[in-house]
């Protein structure tokens, strides 16, 4: 009987890993241009042109321009580490003893999610003045930012660390504050702040305003 050689199994994390490459590609192109150009200006074609990929391959993937915006808004909320930020801070503040060092953790992951995410949620604030996806959009990044502050107000209530005149609603407002894309505006785009010194900045403007 003649030898049958075996299968060769299908090797699908080579696949996956091309697809993030692709991904992440497509990704990168597409923050460039929209930040470059604008929302209305910039389109899938040139998009895709530019990650040297098929239009249909952008579309499959995103669904179009409002479904690359929120893709690079969601990358953007994880920062720069291995572990998404949102996930460090609450492991900090589960963690720590000190409220002020946890409020300064805080102010430096600042540095790594503002970067990223505030000059898309400029964009499209910009957009959603005339395209109803992006309206759509804003108001959805504002509600999340939103719920994710409240959590992060109760964690601080929980551990007994607000001071007494500083309520659950009163916390997450200071925080929203200190979280907007507005102040990253203000503070690093159109007044040259160093990272470093905005984020300085926004832990001790914490700690002021919740701490004892």
């Amino acid at each position: 009987m003649p030898e049958v050689k075996p299968k060769r199994r299908y090797d699908a994390s080579r696949r996956r890993e091309q697809a993030a490459r692709t991904r992440a590609a497509i990704l990168d192109v597409a923050r460039r241009q929209f930040l470059e150009h604008g929302y209305a200006a910039t389109t899938v074609p040139g998009i895709a042109a530019d990650a040297e990929v098929s239009a249909e391959t952008v579309y499959k993937a995103f669904g179009g321009k409002a479904g690359l915006v929120r893709a690079l808004w969601e990358r953007g909320l994880a920062g720069r580490g291995p572990v998404p930020a949102p996930q460090r801070a609450d492991e900090l503040s589960a963690t720590a003893t000190d409220p002020a060092a946890v409020l300064r953790g805080w102010g430096t992951l600042t540095t790594e999610v503002a970067p990223e995410g505030a000059p898309l949620v400029l964009l499209v604030r910009a957009a959603a003045v005339t395209d109803p996806e992006m309206a759509s959009l804003l108001a959805e990044i504002d509600r999340q930012r939103r719920t994710r502050m409240r959590h992060n107000a109760r964690r601080l209530r929980d551990r007994g660390w607000l001071r007494r005149d500083v309520t659950l609603a009163k916390a997450t407002d200071i925080l929203w504050t200190y979280s907007a894309p507005e102040l990253y505006e203000l503070l690093v785009l159109k007044s040259g702040w160093p990272l470093t010194r905005y984020g300085e900045f926004v832990g001790e403007a914490m700690i002021a305003a919740l701490l004892p």
